[in-house]
């Protein structure tokens, strides 16, 4: 096996059955990222407690999402998968850390500014505090590198900043400032053709869906919007269908529709069913090893325990130096 080139270290947010969106938006680097980094994935379950008002489903969307990873490729004996939770040395440098942040600093981040506007009737402690948490979670691994798209660049450099004025305040070099690993996080498009896909606006396509519901999804996804007539020649380069034929369809058969769109020789529903037929068929390996998984629960289990397990190991270590750089008691 070829030495790894540092530690990884990403979150996701419990929220039930993954979606096309979070596959090529995130998983599928993930996976990719066990070639050459050792990776720490967490499911920040924690964290998912800032915007939801009913836990009733948090064990189960839990499950649901450690099947999802397991099924697309995550190799958890190489690779430490965990719940937030089950590490509470996460919530003990949480503290610390607060207390060298500047409450202004967190106001002024564009995504707590858009979690107000979207729950304005909902803006708790943790919510003005989950980029602490969430530099707890990546520095308390000492992670040198978080994947993220241009969106949650201010984050990561919160947690930059954060890192030096703990290390300034108590004259220690105990935390490492994370480096960012710049990916390609795609916005994938919902069915609507509009807005970035996601069960809260219920415009996704589940991954773990039978084929006939995701036939379904897909006969109902917006295509190019100028095209009114079967007769209209269209234009792939604004069709949310086509774009995801780019990925999930051979090479040939794209090039195929496109011209064939262009002179209206396809039509949007001949389309839709080829991307349909091509998306299940791509989806086939990975259902087929989720059931598998969900048929050993017990084994599932088994996975987060011994994840929490390693990760405690390396948190323990840790919250060790950050103790003794603080001088407890």
């Amino acid at each position: 096996m070829s030495e790894k080139k540092g530690r990884v270290f990403s979150g996701i947010r419990p929220t039930g059955r993954a979606h096309l969106g979070n596959y090529l938006g995130a998983f599928k680097n993930y996976v990719a990222l066990q070639d050459d980094y050792e990776c720490v994935y967490c499911i920040v379950d924690l964290h998912a407690l800032t915007t939801v008002e009913d836990t009733l489903n948090l064990k189960q969307n839990t499950y649901d999402l450690t099947l999802d990873l397991l099924a697309v490729g995550i190799r958890p004996e190489e690779t430490i998968l965990f719940v937030q939770s089950h590490v509470p040395q996460v919530t003990e440098l949480h503290t610390m850390l607060s207390m060298v942040t500047p409450i202004g600093k967190l106001t002024d981040l564009p995504t707590f500014k858009e979690k107000v506007r979207q729950n304005p009737n909902n803006v708790n402690y943790g919510l003005v505090g989950y980029p602490v948490l969430m530099t707890a979670d990546i520095v308390l691994y000492k992670s040198d590198l978080v994947p993220v798209g241009i969106d949650q660049a201010p984050h990561l450099e919160f947690a930059r900043e954060t890192v030096r004025s703990f290390n300034y305040r108590y004259s220690a070099n105990v935390l490492i400032e994370p480096q960012m690993k710049n990916t390609e996080v795609l916005k994938v498009l919902g069915i609507d053709g509009k807005e970035k896909m996601g069960k809260s606006l219920d415009n996704h396509i589940e991954l773990a869906a039978d084929p006939d519901a995701t036939r379904l999804r897909v006969m109902q996804m917006v295509t190019d919007p100028q095209r009114m007539k079967r007769t209209d020649p269209g234009n792939p380069d604004v069709c949310n269908v086509y774009t995801m034929h780019k990925t999930f369809t051979p090479e040939e058969d794209v090039q195929t529709i496109n011209a064939e769109c262009r002179k209206a020789g396809i039509g949007c529903v001949d389309c839709k069913k080829r991307f349909a037929e091509n998306l299940n068929k791509a989806l086939e390996p990975f259902r087929s090893k989720r059931a598998e998984l969900a048929a050993r629960p017990d084994q599932v289990h088994s996975v987060l325990e011994d994840g929490a397990k390693r990760a405690r190991r390396i948190a323990e270590k840790t919250m060790l130096e950050v103790r003794a750089a603080v001088q407890l008691p």
